[in-house]
């Protein structure tokens, strides 16, 4: 599923800009002004996720490509999700980091959403979406 899609479904808030993959050049999809917000380099297929508050862990057993559940919003999960070839985090219990993760995530080119729901509810939700834990 691609990862706007997730978030429309969701009902994920983007904390990072990036455009509907298919969406025209005036950031507009084709039925409208109505601009969402997806992984920057168009319909990536998000198909795994990873919940942990433990970057050790994360960076150890996150799937390439896949999503990330976490409480934690320092600079660190920006770093760890990178380097862990992640394409977006999720941000549980509507906590927002300060404005330089937000920003270097941007410059990373990963997407970076806030949910108001707690970590066990947006695990689930994406369990019944299709996504699982591993990719093995």
């Amino acid at each position: 599923m691609e990862l706007h899609e997730l978030a429309r479904l969701l009902d994920l808030r983007p904390l990072t800009p990036t455009p509907d993959p298919h969406a025209d050049e005036s950031g507009y999809a084709d039925n409208g002004p109505e601009i969402t917000h997806g992984y920057p380099d168009g319909a990536a297929d998000i198909t795994h996720g990873y919940a942990s508050d433990l970057l050790s862990d994360v960076l150890a057993n996150a799937p390439d490509g896949g999503i990330l559940i976490t409480l934690q919003v320092h600079l660190n999960v920006i770093a760890v999700a990178s380097h862990a070839g992640l394409r977006a985090v999720i941000f549980s219990c509507g906590r927002i980091p300060e404005d330089d993760v937000i920003q270097k995530a941007a410059e990373e080119g990963l997407s970076l959403f806030v949910s108001s729901s707690d970590t066990f509810e947006i695990v689930g939700r994406l369990y019944e979406l299709g996504l699982r834990g591993s990719t093995a």
